[in-house]
């Protein structure tokens, strides 16, 4: 073959097929451009499932097409997906196990991971109560739309804010909290309600916002011509392209990237374009000699070899001088002081700094309408963040010396600590910054005090079990923070808040204080919410774990009565409720103390469980901190109160006998030792 034949073709090989093997399309791009529409539903992203693999959506949006409906596992429950609205991240969902039945052999609360999904504030709750049956000697009435039958003996009962129900007429073994749309709920509401309306509020569903899967990018990465998806190792936003993932989009801050694969062939055909010119120059060079040697031969005369012309002169002129590549050292200096003094880079004690112009944004210029709260430090504002995440925005209301400690500590002690009972922090801003802010997990159902006395309860959502479990959880946060040396020093209902499922998450740690472990007590001036105090607190300014216990004590009480620590509208007795609380118990009239909404009086285990509970609040409530339990110590009665364990478990206990000195008697073994007297 003619070398320049030889040259030519393997040029045009060179030039077609390596950098077009480096450009083939990639197969994540192909795989997320599969469409997959499960009935009338078209899935696209976050959502993924069918043909289009988990890393063309968020790990945990995986629909299943179900004859041809489309369905979702959240946590542990399966919900049917009636619509999803993309532009406005809402999905509607309904429980796949209440579409099959609304009696319910097991019934579960669902749970929502409040990092991927939010409620839509519009959406009621609804409670399901299962396997009722009438108290022996009552009645219903002859009316109850709030009633539905499982079978001959046993039925149901849903409640609303609008539908309510008598519960001591009734006892039920298992309810959950199900969502039902504000259209449904009011149907519900109505009079001539039936089984059939219920079957159609759940069926109508309820909606969330998705809050994870919302990156911003996903925008940025369509325009540039690629697909929105996933890392499928670490669940992080991608965008996959022709020329492979990346991890914004095709084309800004991986541009460079995205010519890798030209710059490959390219110098991949330069190398080899180089080595056939030399092969191509030896190849000469040998076929010159040979023609020299025969025309010597020929002649018979003798001629000086010619000088050879070597392969390292053909590479040597072929070479070119490799180019040297300069870098400068440059100095990194904060962009501002301020924005720098929360630490290290952009954390502070291992808290996310966040700029004030960012979470002024995300808080619409802290509108007075997304405000959640207002405290004695600063005013807490609804936000959601451009990362789509949902938060709360505390602003402290002064930025002074004082108030810098008191944000530096919260920081500082949010930090170290990781409870589920505990309220998580996002970040924070520079210490130096226009105004103290703090970026907690929003949390969407509210505090206790809301459901106890404020704008939430009538709900009715408060049962004796719920508050039970209030109780313990908010111990275990308590015992938690002791146990890791640190007071907590405001304990109180409007700091203890609740998740949708009603579980607690303790916050405002701006008054907490690290305990000293060389000490039993520290000095210092009397802080923290009226009502709630240490009497011994105020008087010896000596601030110990015990402090925690009686303010503890004091939401016990709430938790019993359903009244506000402070109210001037009481008698001037009982203004102060702890005070009521230890007169009410001594004066063996806790029947007085009880919200009648329990059920104290019909239910003997409410009676029961609730006499028991008010015995460790009178303990807890001793002027005398030395003879107040320890967190642990009353995190361990109220476990054993709930499941049964205590000494009185037995006995239909009224009231509580008090001796002399004030302290509850331990005789609860025998009835002997009660009131029995209503």
């Amino acid at each position: 073959m003619h070398p320049y034949f030889l040259l030519f073709t393997t040029t045009i090989f060179i030039l077609i097929y390596i950098p077009g093997s480096f450009c083939q399309d990639d197969e994540r791009y192909r795989s997320c451009g599969e469409p997959f529409q499960c009935g009338s539903m078209n899935i696209i992203y976050p959502f993924w499932g069918g043909r289009k693999p988990v890393y063309c959506g968020h790990p945990s949006f995986e629909i299943k097409c179900e004859s041809r409906i489309p369905k979702i596992a959240i946590e542990s429950t399966r919900y049917e997906v009636i619509d999803i609205n993309t532009p406005n991240r809402i999905v509607t969902l309904a429980r796949d196990d209440l579409l099959s039945s609304i009696c319910l052999d097991n019934p579960e609360n669902a749970s929502f991971d409040l990092n991927t999904f939010s409620y839509v504030s519009s959406d009621l709750n609804i409670t399901l109560y299962f396997g009722c049956t009438v108290r022996p000697g009552l009645q219903l009435p002859p009316s109850s739309p709030n009633r539905f039958n499982c079978n001959s003996n046993i039925f149901g009962i849903y409640t609303l804010i609008d539908v309510p129900f008598d519960l001591t007429l009734v006892t039920c073994q298992e309810e959950i909290i199900a969502r039902v749309n504000q259209t449904n709920a009011v149907a519900l509401a109505s009079p001539t309600a039936s089984v059939e309306v219920l079957r159609r509020a759940i069926a109508g569903g309820f909606s969330v916002n998705w809050t994870a899967g919302i990156d911003s990018k996903c925008q940025q990465c369509d325009s540039s011509g690629g697909r929105c998806g996933s890392n499928p190792d670490s669940g992080d936003f991608a965008c996959h392209c022709l020329n492979g993932t990346h991890s914004n989009d095709c084309n800004d801050d991986n541009r460079k990237k995205n010519q890798m694969p030209l710059a490959v062939g390219i110098s991949v055909g330069g190398a080899v374009l180089a080595g056939i010119g030399v092969g191509w120059l030896v190849f000469f060079c040998r076929q010159k000699r040979k023609r020299i040697a025969s025309q010597a031969s020929a002649s018979q005369t003798e001629r000086k070899d010619l000088p050879i012309l070597s392969s390292s002169n053909g590479l040597s002129s072929s070479s070119t001088p490799s180019s040297t590549t300069f870098t400068r050292s440059i100095p990194s200096y904060p962009s501002s002081k301020s924005e720098a003094d929360c630490g290290r880079g952009s954390s502070y004690f291992g808290a996310h700094v966040f700029s004030f112009a960012e979470l002024e944004e995300a808080t619409n210029n802290f509108d007075p309408s997304k405000e959640l709260g207002d405290g004695g430090f600063g005013v807490v504002y609804y936000g959601k963040l451009h990362d789509g995440r949902v938060v709360a925005v505390k602003r402290l209301y002064e930025n002074n010396f004082k108030r810098v400690e008191q944000f530096m500590n919260e920081v500082e002690i949010l930090t170290k600590l990781r409870h589920k009972n505990l309220v998580l922090l996002y970040g924070c801003t520079s210490k130096r910054s226009r105004d103290l802010l703090l970026v907690y997990e929003y949390i969407p159902n509210g505090t206790v005090a809301d459901h106890l006395h404020g704008k939430q309860a009538k709900s009715g959502l408060l049962s004796w079990p719920v508050r039970m479990n209030i109780a313990i959880e908010t111990a275990e946060a308590l015992a938690y923070l002791h146990s890791s040396v640190i007071i907590h020093r405001d304990v109180k209902t409007n700091n203890i808040l609740l998740d949708n499922d009603f579980h607690v998450k303790v916050a405002d740690f701006g008054l907490s204080r690290l305990f000293p472990t060389n000490v039993t007590h520290v000095s210092t001036a009397p802080q923290g919410t009226p009502g709630y105090v240490d009497p011994e607190y105020y008087q010896c300014y000596q601030l110990t774990e015990k402090s925690d216990v009686y303010s503890f004590g004091v939401v016990l009480v709430e938790l019993i009565s359903s009244l506000e620590a402070v109210d001037t509208n009481r008698h001037r007795h009982d203004i102060n409720l702890s005070n009521m609380a230890v007169n009410k118990i001594q004066g063996h009239s806790i029947h007085e103390l009880v919200d009648p909404s329990l059920g104290y009086s019909t239910n003997s285990s409410v009676r029961r469980m609730t006499t028991l509970v008010a015995e460790l609040a009178f303990r807890c409530l001793q002027q005398d901190r030395d003879l107040r339990p320890s967190m642990q110590e009353v995190l361990e009665t109220l476990r054993g109160i709930q499941n049964g364990e205590s000494k009185a478990h037995n006995a239909e206990v009224l009231d509580i006998v008090v001796d002399d000195v004030g302290l509850l008697k331990d005789s609860f073994s025998s009835p002997d030792s009660v009131a029995t007297g209503k």
